[in-house]
């Protein structure tokens, strides 16, 4: 189960070639007391962006794809993803917030973009895809200001069944992207 902890966007695939970066996973603490009453740190799967999809980069509809006809720019600069143990029906929680950063382009029309992400769990081989789900982040840029960084909200990845095994599954991140948008990546390369 994979679900945004705001209502979920519709599920949709995406090419998975991964580049693995941060696994930032920790565990959910007992307070105080006893060593009786603290929780086990849950082990965590890999956590990895989308080698492919963490550049975005979005043009006027119907427009030539160049510099004069781009409404934004954005690049997937990484994530947060904590661990803990799922309750009642066992495996772990993963939860993730992505960060990207974004340039407004000459043709953008308002001062918000919504960037809409995709995220996948796979088999330690990253070959066969068991869940995804996708949500956006918003960026919001300042009046005059072409930069700006933002975090999405944060996503609740279930990964069901017994913990150990859970933790060898591969969870993978990037940007949503059309047919073109995609070519267009693995035209350019990473940057």
């Amino acid at each position: 189960m994979i679900r945004s902890l705001r209502p979920a966007a519709p599920a949709l695939g995406l090419a998975l070639l991964a580049l693995p970066l941060l696994a930032g996973c920790g565990g959910g603490g007992g307070g105080r007391g006893s060593v009786l009453n603290q929780r086990p740190q849950a082990p965590c799967p890999r956590v990895a962006l989308l080698a492919e999809a963490v550049d975005l980069t979005r043009y006027r509809e119907g427009a030539r794809p160049d510099l004069a006809n781009m409404e934004v720019d954005a690049r997937m600069t990484g994530f947060q993803a904590r661990c803990d143990y799922a309750s009642r029906a066992g495996g772990l929680d993963v939860t993730l917030r992505v960060q990207v950063a974004a340039e407004r382009g000459p043709a953008a029309t308002g001062n918000t973009a919504e960037l809409p992400y995709l995220v996948a769990v796979t088999e330690e081989a990253e070959s066969r895809v068991l869940n995804r789900g996708t949500d956006a982040v918003r960026v919001v840029f300042g009046t005059g200001d072409r930069r700006t960084t933002a975090q999405g909200e944060e996503m609740l990845v279930r990964i069901p069944g017994d913990a150990r095994q859970a933790a060898e599954k591969v969870v993978l991140v990037g940007f949503l992207l059309s047919p073109e948008q995609l070519a267009a990546n693995r035209r350019r390369g990473v940057r």
